[in-house]
């Protein structure tokens, strides 16, 4: 469901993992450093092969580098109400978590295992970043705010999921406000959980995993 720009609702929260504004002046860098290495190995290969190859050769290096790195700088993900809003290098798109036919948390396990949301609505789908850690606790967590609005939001679902999964981000919030240790906060449990299966792929988690999370 591709929607035209519009205001932003007041009661609109960015869901970004991590803040644009920290990953732009990286990514700027990124951007600028793949056009100077494209730049220079294509004059460098000039000399020797020729313009066209050159240009081609320059092309190939810092090209594909630059356009994610332009790319990454307009992805944005953020939440209006009980719709999920996404934005990509292709424009912006919506969904409703109200209609939602589908709502899951996944695990992908790892060093730095990930735990993401999941939403269905009929065939379009979005993933919401939720936190990663480390074995040790570690990593990053999505912020407060932004789980106690998607857990209200997931409130409007009539899945019996979206409510159990509302209930483990409610206390994942309380968790973080209150700056619990790990193991007092579900989504490094969720990682836990899986970590213990000695998973080796992305893990759905059952309706029993959320239900136990949430308490």
């Amino acid at each position: 469901m591709t929607e035209q720009s519009t205001p932003e609702p007041t009661d609109t929260v960015g869901l970004d993992l991590i803040a644009p504004e920290l990953l732009a002046p990286a990514l700027r860098r990124l951007t600028a450093a793949a056009v100077g290495i494209g730049v220079g190995v294509g004059l460098l290969a000039a000399i020797l092969v020729g313009w066209p190859v050159a240009v081609a050769i320059g092309l190939v290096l810092g090209a594909p580098t630059a356009l994610y790195a332009i790319a990454a700088q307009r992805r944005r993900i953020r939440l209006s109400g009980t719709v999920i809003r996404s934005r990509t290098w292709r424009g912006e798109r919506a969904l409703d978590i109200a209609a939602a036919t589908g709502v899951e948390i996944l695990v992908r396990p790892g060093r730095l295992s990930r735990i993401v949301l999941r939403v269905t609505a009929g065939p379009d789908t979005r993933i919401v970043p939720l936190g990663m850690y480390t074995d040790t606790g570690d990593g990053r967590e999505l912020h407060a705010l932004g789980l106690r609005k998607l857990a209200d939001a997931l409130t409007a679902c009539p899945l019996a999921a979206a409510l159990a999964v509302s209930d483990m981000l409610i206390l994942q919030s309380r968790a973080e406000t209150r700056d619990d240790y790990a193991e007092a906060r579900p989504l490094y449990r969720a990682a836990r959980l899986v970590r213990d299966r000695d998973a080796v792929s992305t893990v759905v988690l059952t309706d029993a995993d959320v239900a136990q999370l949430a308490r």
